[in-house]
């Protein structure tokens, strides 16, 4: 498929497992460690493919399950592919539909053969192969390609994650059999729960497989933050070095951090869009909640170490206005500052990578974002 040199380890840290690197795609190359903002339906909700470039995206990420039920392959046949139909020129990468195996479990059945959801719109069924996921995906066009998974809830039962690891390598064989070489790169999911075992021989599974990067699943499903932790260490240990490893859906400014040093490169997560709308902005202080009464009257500007248009051009007041108003802009502008704070954030943790500072900029961020003690009031000056 992809050339065997698409990702290059730049800068390796001698004191963890954190690295920098470059991941050569088909439309553009993603220093890293890097995340991707979510564009469920072929957008991230209220913004241009502008903003999202002048935020710092690079790369975008998309749902095969979604966009098989809206706007469906017909349209995105004939738009072309997902970079034309959505106005994007940077790299994407499509998931398969797995994670909704696990978030839409009432509306879905699953077999070794595949997944039978019921749409929660309009009621049609649609049916998921590791064929079809493949299939549809090359329509697309897009850059990364993941097989179908199936994702296991947290806490689970042995015997039912290891049912779903071995269905999850059946359906990865069965989807790089499916794909011809060309420009798209194929990562392989790896579950297994958080049994180091199991993570383990997912691994060793996609390995004869020739795949391009490693999705590491299954996290940030209601375990515990240690145990996440404790899982990613022992899966990112076992993924061999000179390959991409992408985390999937997570997630907090601190996980991202902790990620980081156990060797992640690349990072999802719906976190900051949907805080956005809900009124929560990201800073460097903390989490700041505009719904507050205490931001009413403060002339601040929202983050005065963020260059984005709503730290720029408004205040704290005025975006407090807005969010309580339940006006469209605000949602707006905490969802662009929202991608400049992880944008930023991302290139924090780049430069502390080959100065070697990455674990007190670690600790930098678990004094504002450690649940103990998340203050949504706090201010950033």
């Amino acid at each position: 498929m992809a050339s065997d040199h698409s990702f290059r380890v730049c800068v390796a840290d001698p004191q963890s497992r954190a690295r920098t690197g470059r991941f050569t795609t088909a439309h553009g190359v993603i220093e890293t460690p890097a995340f991707m903002p979510v564009g469920t339906q072929a957008t991230v909700k209220t913004l241009t493919t502008e903003e999202l470039h002048a935020s710092g995206a690079r790369m975008l990420l998309a749902n095969v399950y979604h966009l098989l039920q809206r706007p469906g392959p017909e349209v995105l046949r004939a738009a072309g592919g997902l970079h034309r139909f959505m106005g994007w020129d940077g790299a994407l990468l499509t998931d398969s539909g797995g994670f909704q195996v696990f978030s839409l479990s009432q509306w879905r059945t699953v077999t070794d053969d595949g997944v039978v959801f019921q749409s929660p719109i309009d009621g049609t069924q649609h049916r998921l192969t590791p064929e079809s996921v493949m299939a549809f995906q090359q329509l697309l066009g897009s850059d990364v390609i993941v097989p179908l998974d199936e994702c296991v809830r947290y806490p689970v039962p042995p015997d039912e994650a290891e049912r779903a690891l071995t269905r999850t390598l059946q359906w990865a064989r069965a989807s790089r059999a499916a794909v011809p070489d060309g420009p798209q790169q194929f990562f392989g999911i790896v579950q297994g729960g958080t049994d180091p075992a199991l993570r383990r021989r997912a691994v060793e599974g996609l390995q004869p497989l020739g795949v391009d990067g490693y999705a590491i699943g299954g996290l940030s499903v209601g375990e515990p933050h240690a145990l996440m932790v404790e899982t990613l260490q022992a899966t990112a240990a076992v993924i061999p070095d000179d390959a991409p490893r992408y985390l999937m859906g997570v997630g907090e400014p601190l996980d991202l951090a902790d990620a980081v040093l156990q060797g992640v490169d690349l990072f999802d997560c719906v976190v900051p869009t949907r805080h956005g709308r809900n009124g929560v902005a990201y800073t460097w202080a903390g989490k700041v909640n505009l719904r507050h009464a205490v931001h009413a009257l403060s002339q601040q500007p929202l983050d005065p170490a963020c260059g984005c248009f709503a730290c720029r051009r408004h205040t704290r007041s005025y975006l407090h206005h807005l969010v309580k108003a339940q006006e469209l802009l605000g949602l707006r502008l905490l969802s662009l500052h929202n991608l400049w704070f992880y944008a930023d954030l991302m290139r924090a943790v780049r430069e502390a990578v080959p100065q070697g500072t990455l674990s007190p900029l670690r600790e930098r961020l678990a004094t504002v974002y450690s649940d103990a003690n998340l203050t949504e009031g706090a201010s950033c000056l």
